[in-house]
């Protein structure tokens, strides 16, 4: 593999993509063909306590930060990028009645942005692969990922269509609706993606995709990061489509909200007994991450028992908008850190909890601290009425101590 250079922008200048020329090598950056192995996402990883690792392991001030002169290999995120038009109401309309919104505004999200946004929020160098128009949706998006720490060397400008937007239409309870426009995030892909992009996927850590972008890209990112051992994790969420079996059969892990999995399988998900995942096996992915709104998660591994997460309760939902991205990103980086897929489930439903109390989707994702906060006040609360039930004098040495706690520990307390 030819050696390749990458570095961040300081500034966004997207990269202008009316053909498919291939666009210049960013000088002074990271090595691509010098960063650790890829993680093995296949292997079962049982969890024992021998073997959990301790909460500190989630670094506040991780190895893996956004200094993209280390040699860790990147996430790449590579999907869509939108402008959500937010319309909060009380209720939605009946058919022909016209009513008022409360509030209005326009942020910037997209899945594969929220996805980018939230790997570098958490401290983990990230790369976004994507495509808007040199637009005011543009601008907002690419100002709001460029503050977010994230690398956009590989986000295009196409000049024939606009930069994509969704309205996102909210009710009081912090649940949505969302209707997306496409825009630039569905056409003006080249028929063959560049080999710059292609070579960053290669050399990633790990891939993130989802189902806002053609498939036909999606399929060459997968096809790519396989053939060069990265692993891939699918978003299920986007195309009300059926599922191409040339993509799955790329994809490590497939990732769907309690909705989508209905409507792959066909079977009902309203309760957790009702979840069936074996036509999903059948289609040849092996690991089903399901997201599942107020009950939680669970993670099902072809010949395994699933791994249950409830979810860790907010003391107010806001917005639900972009909690299953968040979910999906922390869980991403939790795996591509070395953890396990326990903790890895743990990490995700935190960052979730704290990602429904903010209102939009990427100015909701939060940072590193924040999650580990609330992960250490778990275990802390877990520890006490543990140490209160069994040995209540060893309750101070617990609260000093509390951070040396697998987070394993957590849910079986």
């Amino acid at each position: 593999m030819r050696a390749m250079t990458l570095s961040p922008s300081n500034h966004f200048h997207p990269k202008s993509q009316t053909n498919n020329s291939p666009r210049k090598q960013s000088p002074n950056g990271i090595n691509l063909n010098t960063m650790h192995p890829k993680p093995n996402f296949n292997q079962s990883n049982p969890i024992t306590t021998k073997n959990i690792a301790p909460l500190t392991s989630f670094a506040l001030n991780s190895s893996k930060t956004q200094n993209f002169n280390s040699a860790n290999p990147p996430l790449v995120v590579v999907g869509s990028a939108n402008a959500d038009i937010y319309v909060e109401i009380d209720r939605l309309p009946r058919e022909g009645e016209t009513i008022s919104a409360k509030t209005g505004q326009t942020l910037a999200g997209g899945k594969g942005a929220n996805q980018a946004a939230c790997g570098s929020k958490l401290a983990y160098p990230t790369y976004f692969v994507g495509q808007v128009r040199e637009d005011a949706h543009g601008k907002l998006i690419s100002e709001a990922l460029e503050k977010g720490g994230v690398n956009l060397d590989h986000l295009n400008t196409v000049a024939s269509v606009p930069t994509g937007h969704a309205v996102v239409i909210l009710q009081s309870d912090g649940q949505n609706s969302i209707i997306i426009v496409g825009g630039a995030n569905m056409s003006c892909w080249p028929e063959t993606l560049s080999d710059l992009d292609l070579e960053v996927v290669r050399n990633a850590g790990i891939v993130l995709l989802q189902r806002e972008i053609p498939d036909s890209v999606n399929i060459q990112v997968a096809k790519a990061a396989r053939n060069a051992g990265v692993p891939v994790i699918l978003d299920a969420g986007g195309i009300d489509a059926a599922l191409p079996g040339d993509l799955l059969s790329y994809v490590d892990i497939l990732s769907p909200n309690e909705t989508e999995l209905g409507r792959l399988t066909g079977m009902p998900t309203d309760t957790f007994e009702q979840i069936t995942v074996a036509k999903c096996h059948k289609m040849g992915v092996k690991q089903v991450l399901v997201k599942l709104g107020g009950q939680g998660s669970a993670l099902f591994i072809e010949g395994q028992e699933p791994m249950r997460q409830p979810i860790i309760s907010a003391p107010k939902v806001i917005d639900t908008t972009g909690a299953g991205d968040t979910f999906t990103a922390a869980f991403a980086v939790a795996l591509v850190e070395g953890k396990s897929k326990k903790e890895g489930l743990k990490f995700a439903a935190a960052a979730a909890s704290l990602c429904v109390q903010v209102k939009g989707a990427i100015s909701s994702m939060p940072d590193r601290k924040s999650v580990l906060d609330l992960l250490l006040s778990l275990i802390k609360t877990s520890g006490e009425r543990y140490i209160a039930r069994r040995r209540p004098s060893l309750l101070c040495a617990l609260i000093t101590t509390v951070k040396t706690f697998d987070i394993g520990d957590v849910a079986s307390t």
